[in-house]
């Protein structure tokens, strides 16, 4: 049975004496104890089905977890609860910060699914719908089907180029089978924007997400004009690498040639491929040796978290937070290699940050910062997979060993970050647009923007919707530009650790392993803070400055 809202709480205060007996402080407190009892068991649930759907593939499990998603956007549907939030944020008469604190969480919350029943209902069914697809695809190649984990190694080292070609056409398979429903999402998302008076979804996301679209517009132009050049002279370097390696003309390299479907990952190119150092290594094992280290334990993470490859099983990797009370879970499928170690270590860095939020905190509290907050965590946890101080302690490397991996070690870390940002122009640039117009040229625009930002040519005669086989269009809407400052923030941080908690001059040698000191500072600034402040007033007490991206820029661009 649902229960009251708070127009209702003060109706029955009325019959007993007058709504206006009870204060505003009473009344919310009021409020926030049942939106608690209504959630909290509710959310639970949700996790448990989505986690059960995502590890077993089944669609009686799909099914569940829509049910139970419904259920919960239906409770922030509640138009009276969004007034009553509303007009108290505007009437400013509550003091307490950590309660305003939770009005302004559960404003944007409620913000985003004020939707008529009828809509909400078809847009969490087809999203749902689509990521199902998602997770039980599998492309073919010559009629046999292939995995995510196989579709990359082939990549990585096949030099048939038939084969590659085959592999990287069976990564965009999904696209045709998904493409038409999340077009159709996107104008149900549009629709319910547009009904409250927003231009699109996209604009009406960026609101609710505390983000201004003018500032980041701002900051994604900037970051073009400053990796043009360095993107350009390194690509131009791997280019002619890969060229040789595979035995075509420079201009005939094509989105095959390169290590991953999307040429958002760093091809392993030069004399050193880092993988050789994780082959035949625990990952699992490695991992928890390092969080363990730095006074983070994840053992009751792993404990019940699913990290290996399985038929039916969700390709992708994911971190998700059961309940906001310790059961925090990830999901991977993991191989000796060290595009896993790192994800391994920015799954864990996410399930770290929701772990050790302060269990004093009120519940709507009990989350990051952002979601950009906890993408910070993770890159600067991850980016270590490629660190090669950090190499040499956990995988127990030679001095020699150590030194030859240093060669190229900084060039890696390089391409990376650029790869990344200029990957991440496309899907921000794109997505916009797609919102803006789902009805244009989609395929068109995708390749357009793959050329402009990333430098990587068109298939002759090729109209598919590539664009269609990222899963984020899907199910994380208007969130990749989070990566983004995910980065910039993990510089931040990585610099303040460095010069105040570690009081180095310079960040050389430093590897984090064994550093209890960062693992606290972590805990105190970020993690256990949860969600109290906004997310700009976070970043500058933690760091002592708002956010910047003068130290991306100085560690990977300059």
């Amino acid at each position: 049975m649902k229960a009251l809202s708070i127009s209702l709480i003060c109706l029955s205060a009325a019959l007993i004496g007058g709504c206006a007996s009870l204060s505003q402080e009473s009344q919310l407190s009021t409020f926030l104890e049942q939106h608690e009892a209504k959630v909290m068991p509710l959310q639970k649930e949700a996790a448990l089905a989505y986690w059960r759907a995502a590890t077993s593939g089944k669609g009686e499990d799909y099914d569940s977890y829509s049910a139970l998603d419904l259920k919960l956007r239906q409770i922030y549907s509640d138009a009276d609860d969004y007034a009553y939030l509303l007009r108290l944020k505007a009437d400013a008469a509550i003091e307490d910060p950590l309660v305003m604190r939770q009005v302004d969480v559960l404003i944007n919350a409620y913000l985003t699914n004020q939707i008529e029943p009828n809509l909400l209902k078809q847009i969490v069914d087809l999203g749902t719908a689509i990521e199902k697809n998602f997770s039980t695809f599998r492309g073919r190649i010559d009629g046999e089907q292939v995995t995510d984990n196989q579709i990359k190694e082939i990549l990585k080292t096949d030099t048939d180029a038939a084969r590659r070609r085959a592999a990287w056409r069976a990564s965009k398979q999904v696209g045709p089978v998904v493409a038409q429903d999340i077009i159709d999402l996107v104008k149900l998302r549009n629709q319910a924007a547009q009904a409250l008076g927003y231009e699109n979804f996209h604009s009406l996301s960026l609101t609710a997400a505390e983000q201004d679209a003018q500032e980041l517009d701002r900051l994604f132009t900037e970051l073009y004009e400053l990796t043009n050049e360095p993107f350009a002279r390194l690509k131009a370097e791997v280019d002619t690498i890969l060229a040789a390696q595979q035995g075509v003309d420079v201009k005939a390299l094509r989105p095959w040639h390169y290590h991953d479907p999307f040429f958002q990952e760093t091809p392993m190119v030069y004399a050193l491929n880092l993988d050789t150092y994780y082959k035949g290594k625990d990952i699992k094992a490695l991992s928890v040796a390092f969080y363990n280290g730095i006074g983070l334990n994840v053992d009751s993470i792993l404990d019940d978290s699913d990290l290996y490859e399985r038929e039916g099983k969700n390709p992708h990797a994911f971190c998700t937070d059961i309940d906001r009370q310790g059961d925090v879970r990830i999901l991977c499928n993991l191989k000796a290699n060290e595009t896993w170690m790192e994800t391994q270590l920015h799954e864990l860095g996410h399930a770290v940050y929701s772990k050790y939020h302060g269990s004093e905190l009120p519940y709507l509290l009990r989350e990051p910062a952002h979601i950009f907050a906890t993408e910070a965590i993770a890159m600067f946890f991850g980016r270590l997979s490629r660190n090669p101080h950090w190499m040499q302690q956990m995988l127990d490397l030679s001095d020699a060993q150590r030194q030859d991996i240093e060669t190229v070690a900084g060039k890696y870390a390089q391409l990376k970050q650029l790869i990344f940002a200029r990957w991440a122009m496309v899907m921000y640039n794109f997505e916009k647009a797609l919102y803006a117009d789902p009805d244009q040229d989609l395929n068109g625009l995708w390749w357009d923007m793959v050329k402009q930002y990333q430098g990587v040519q068109r298939p002759a005669r090729r109209d598919q919707p590539d664009w269609a086989a990222k899963i984020h269009f899907a199910i994380a809407p208007c969130y990749y530009h989070n990566y983004m400052l995910g980065e910039l923030l993990a510089s931040q941080l990585h610099h303040k650790i460095v010069h105040d908690v570690l009081e180095l001059d310079g960040d050389s040698a430093v590897s984090y392993v064994g550093k209890a000191k960062v693992g606290q500072f972590l805990r105190d600034e970020l993690f256990a803070v949860g969600a109290t402040h906004p997310w700009n007033e976070m970043i500058q007490r933690a760091t002592g400055e708002p956010l910047t991206a003068k130290y991306f820029v100085d560690q990977f661009v300059e």
